[in-house]
C-alpha cells in the first residue's frame, strides 16, 4: 500500500492553525489542542491499519510557517509485521524562521521477518525548534520474539539552513549480525535517540538536569552530548520501551520549559 499524509500549518493572531491537510487511508490526522487559546497547534497521527505491512510505502510532509508551533503525537506503538520483502516510510519536515516542531512517535515493534527503512529529513531555518526521537525494541519480547526481525534501518538528516548538522543512521539487522556482541547492543534489547535542536539550548544546570533524570533511571545506559549547533543528542540503551519513551518525554517537557523561560527573561528584558 502507498500512503501519504500532509500537513501545513500557518500562523493566524498568535496562534498555530492546521492551514492544509491531505491524508490517504489508512492515515487520519486529528486536531487534539485541548485549550484553543494555546499558540501550539496540537496533532494525532492515527492510522486504521494494524501496523505497517509488507512492502507499505509511506510518506509524511509536514510544512510550517515562519513561527508555528506544532507537536505532533502518533496513535499506539508501531507495529511492523512479518515480510517477504521490505516496507518503508519517509519524512520531510519543512521549518520556517522560528518555528517549533516536536515529534516523538511511540515505540517500534518489529515483528519476526520483518524489514523496514525509514528515512527522516528535516530542514531548518534560524530561531527554530525541533525536538525528535525515535524508540526501537527487540519485538515481541514476551512472545519469545526477541531480535527475530530481519533488519530495521533508520536514516535521519538535518540541514540548518541548508548545512548538514547532523546525520543518524541506525542500522539493526539480527539476520547477519550479532547485536549482543561487544560494540553493539551487548545485552541490552531496547534503544533510543533524542535529539534537540533549539536556539535557547539550555545551558549546564538544564543539562544536569538531564543528568539527573537519567541517572535516577533503573537499568539504563546512556550518553549526552552537545551539538556543533545549538542542541544535544542522547542516546539510551534499555529492556522496556515504555520507560525510554517516557525519559523522551520527560527530557522534552525539560527542554520546552528551560526554552519558554530564556525567551519570558528575555522579552522582558526587551520590554524594560
Amino acid at each position: 500500500m502507498i500512503a501519504a499524509l500532509q500537513i501545513q500549518a500557518g500562523l493566524r493572531n498568535g496562534k498555530t492553525f492546521l492551514k492544509n491537510s491531505f491524508y490517504t487511508q489508512p492515515f487520519k490526522l486529528l486536531d487534539i489542542t485541548e485549550d484553543k487559546t494555546d499558540a501550539t497547534l496540537r496533532l494525532m497521527m492515527m492510522s486504521s491499519s494494524p501496523g505497517i505491512l509488507d512492502e507499505d510505502e509511506y510518506k509524511i510532509q509536514v510544512e510550517l510557517g515562519e513561527q508555528c508551533s506544532v507537536e505532533l503525537e502518533t496513535q499506539s506503538y508501531q507495529r511492523l509485521f512479518h515480510m517477504k520483502n521490505r516496507a518503508t516510510q519517509q519524512m520531510q519536515v519543512k521549518m520556517a524562521k522560528g518555528s517549533s516542531f516536536i515529534f516523538l512517535p511511540h515505540p517500534s515493534v518489529p515483528h519476526e521477518c520483518s524489514s523496514f527503512l525509514s528515512k527522516n529529513i528535516f530542514y531548518l531555518l534560524e530561531d527554530c525548534m525541533l525536538i525528535w526521537g525515535e524508540v526501537l525494541t527487540c519485538g515481541r519480547k514476551l512472545n519469545g520474539e526477541v531480535f527475530r526481525f530481519s533488519r530495521y534501518h533508520s536514516q535521519t538528516e538535518i540541514f540548518l539552513s541548508g548545512k548538514l548538522i547532523v546525520k543518524e543512521n541506525l542500522l539493526v539487522a539480527p539476520a547477519s549480525t550479532n547485536v549482543n556482541a561487544i560494540g553493539q547492543l551487548e545485552g541490552f534489547t531496547h534503544q533510543s535517540s533524542f535529539i534537540c535542536i533549539c536556539k535557547e539550548i539550555p545551558g549546564n544546570p538544564a543539562l544536569e538536569s538531564i543528568h539527573e533524570i537519567l541517572s535516577v533511571e533503573k537499568d539504563i545506559c546512556f550518553g549526552v552530548s552537545t551539538l556543533s549547533v545549538n542542541g544535544i543528542i542522547i542516546r539510551l540503551l534499555g529492556y522496556g520501551a515504555e520507560q525510554l519513551y517516557n525519559i523522551q518525554k520527560t527530557i522534552s517537557k525539560l527542554v520546552i520549559a528551560a526554552n519558554k523561560k530564556a525567551n519570558n527573561i528575555k522579552t522582558k528584558t526587551y520590554a524594560k
